[in-house]
């Protein structure tokens, strides 16, 4: 069907299709504007949370909610408590200790908040493939992951407040508390 310009449904068409797309693009120029750098020149905590996609706005949210906005100092890793086990790879367990340490020299942090989430791709890649159908045994063994990343970085840093959070799908975000050493 060939329709001309003046045709009233292409212009229906058309101005629909651009009207749709004006929020999309209004909320993309405003999120992405650049912000000026702070002169704050430290950082209050530093977070470790996963690199997958699905739950950065939840977590920006939920730091803004302890009133941590641009307060943070930030390391994504696959697995974020499993990579300081050394999974999937022993050099981002090297790669979280060293940027601990700068954030600890250099913007003397006094807390670490690790992220885990729910369905963790690498969580089921390396250590259970059925993991994120049992909620309860999910939960559990990040729970255990967490626990040791808390051990680990006390023993480094006793002086740092760390606090453990497990993120779910809905974008709740449960705290955990870590499991006393045995």
């Amino acid at each position: 069907m060939n329709h001309s310009p003046n045709c009233p449904t292409c212009r229906g068409i058309k101005r629909r299709h651009f009207l749709g797309i004006i929020p999309g693009a209004l909320s993309l120029a405003i999120l992405s504007a650049p912000q000026p750098a702070l002169a704050e020149k430290t950082a209050t905590t530093f977070v470790l949370s996963c690199i997958d996609f699905r739950f950065i706005e939840a977590e920006r949210y939920f730091l803004s909610l302890k009133n941590l906005s641009n307060k943070y100092d930030l390391v994504a890793l696959a697995g974020a408590s499993l990579a300081l086990s050394g999974i999937p790879h022993q050099a981002d367990a090297q790669a979280f200790w060293d940027q601990l340490e700068l954030s600890y020299r250099l913007h003397h942090i006094q807390k670490v908040i690790i992220l885990d989430h729910q369905d963790c791709a690498i969580y089921a890649d390396k250590i259970d493939p059925e993991l994120s159908e049992n909620p309860e045994r999910e939960q559990e063994v990040h729970t255990e992951y967490l626990s040791r990343a808390y051990w680990e970085i006390r023993d480094r840093y006793p002086d740092l407040n760390i606090e453990l959070y497990f993120v779910t799908l809905n974008a709740e975000v449960k705290p955990i508390s870590p499991i006393p050493k045995g």
